[in-house]
């Protein structure tokens, strides 16, 4: 049973802003900040979050905590059978559309189905599902969409060859052509002016109800993402909407767009755990070897490759919090917890607890093998219930696809020590991962600052680069 909301004294508020709220909201949750980004891997911010949130449920039996951020009343929750209510109980009496995410996604998506009212979201959420093919593994139009995997990943192989290496500035300008591809068809994939408003949009996002809307932008972004969906193929994703629903469409398509970004950068940290494991490294390129044959569908599945993309988002999630604002009065515990309170899930504090995980630090894509990991629901890579990303399987679809081939390019990661071995950094900044070719890896292992503070802090240079 649920216990009461705990109201936390000035001091653990304090301690919670600081080590919690603030790293989250300074590292950017719709876009990250390159600068913040790489400061969080130097101080290995996670790893306090853990360690404070810890120290307040061992405090206070697992109930959620209380605190006031401005004028919003918040509960953080600290147990796996608070996570299962919030995410079961949603869109009632728990919405996603939260005020702080109805403020952020405004900027960029303000017909998108996570900010959504009940009706919107009676209409939105199944053209979602059926453009994405939520409820298959292998999406009906995985053909298509493998081709465009294999053509970014010969574009990479060849900047490899070029560069003698990869960096994370090289690898997002080839993803962001396969997003394009994937979704609108290989007509838009050179469409880097559609790609710069959308970011400069989700930068705006990262202040909520903070910054201005530019309504000039948004509509620049809401022409070229119509005028790209009328086109569409349709076994594009924004073709398949079109055809379920050509009014609603192109409203849902800037979120696909805005998660699959957070895909990018967990294929990034995947590659880099696989470029510093060989048995990792080996598995993967076995199993796209031996997948000649039709999976489900007319396209292999890769259950390794999806468990390695699972469990980087597992260690390093890309959805910093899952938030919830209570609808209407709610019983929790043996108090009544009034209308537009706010929850909050610390993704990296459920996905690293080693109360309830063994492989807490460890890389296990195992778990996601065996179903201890789906079966968990503190585990949130997609979220969870009703409001769970219908976009899933596309996504590890995709990114399971572009992480086995790339795993043949024979890369070593720098500071590739730090990712070769169990336990592995709390934090790691995809935005400056950096690889070179094995045969030419003589920095690899080499004398450079490491994760987690002990060597005097990184001194690479911060290089540019999501909320459920």
């Amino acid at each position: 049973m649920s216990r009461a909301p705990v109201d936390l004294t000035a001091a653990e508020v304090t301690r919670v802003v600081r080590a919690v709220l603030v790293p989250l909201v300074a590292q950017g949750a719709i876009v990250r900040r390159p600068r913040m980004t790489a400061w969080a891997e130097r101080r290995q911010s996670d790893r306090e979050v853990r360690r404070v949130l810890t120290a307040l449920r061992d405090r206070y039996d697992g109930a959620p905590l209380a605190l006031r951020a401005g004028t919003r009343r918040l509960a953080v929750v600290t147990t796996a059978d608070d996570v299962r209510r919030l995410l079961e109980g949603t869109p009632e009496p728990f919405s996603a559309a939260t005020k702080e995410k109805r403020g952020a996604l405004a900027h960029f998506q303000p017909r998108g189905v996570l900010v959504s009212d009940r009706d919107g979201r009676r209409r939105r959420r199944p053209l979602n599902e059926e453009a994405l093919d939520a409820g298959h593994a292998v999406h009906e139009d995985a053909t298509a969409f493998v081709a465009a995997v294999e053509r970014a990943a010969g574009e990479l192989e060849r900047t490899v060859q070029a560069a003698r290496g990869l960096d994370a500035g090289a690898f997002l300008r080839v993803w962001w052509r396969l997003v394009l591809e994937v979704t609108f068809g290989e007509d838009a994939r050179e469409d880097r002016r559609l790609v710069g408003v959308l970011s400069a949009l989700r930068r705006d996002g990262n202040w909520s109800w903070f910054r201005p809307r530019r309504p000039w932008l948004l509509a620049e972004l809401e022409r070229r993402v119509a005028r790209h969906t009328a086109s569409a193929p349709p076994t594009s994703l924004a073709g398949r909407a079109r055809d379920a629903d050509p009014d609603e469409a192109p409203g849902q398509v800037p979120h696909w767009l805005f998660a699959f970004d957070a895909a990018g950068a967990t294929t990034l940290r995947a590659l880099a755990v696989a470029a510093a494991r060989p048995r990792v490294r080996d598995r993967l390129v076995d199993e796209l070897g031996a997948s000649g044959g039709p999976g489900e569908g007319t396209v292999a599945l890769l259950p390794y490759g999806r468990a390695c993309v699972l469990e980087a988002v597992r260690l390093w999630p890309t959805t910093l919090a899952v938030l919830r604002d209570s609808t209407r009065e709610t019983r929790w515990g043996d108090v009544t917890v009034p209308p537009g309170t706010g929850f909050v899930v610390v993704s990296s504090f459920f996905h690293r607890d080693p109360a309830r995980l063994e492989h807490a630090d460890g890389f296990a894509p195992e778990a996601w093998l065996d179903g201890r990991a789906d079966d968990d629901w503190s585990l949130v890579p997609f979220s969870g219930g009703p409001a769970s990303c219908p976009g899933r399987n596309v996504v590890l679809l995709v990114a399971s696809h572009l992480l086995a081939r790339l795993a043949g390019l024979g890369l070593a990661v720098e500071r590739g020590q730090h990712l070769a071995a169990d336990p592995l950094p709390c934090t790691v900044d995809h935005l400056g991962l950096r690889f070179v070719v094995r045969t030419a890896a003589a920095i690899v292992g080499g004398d450079r600052p490491g994760y987690g503070g002990t060597g005097p802090g990184s001194a690479r240079p911060p290089r540019r680069g999501g909320l459920r």
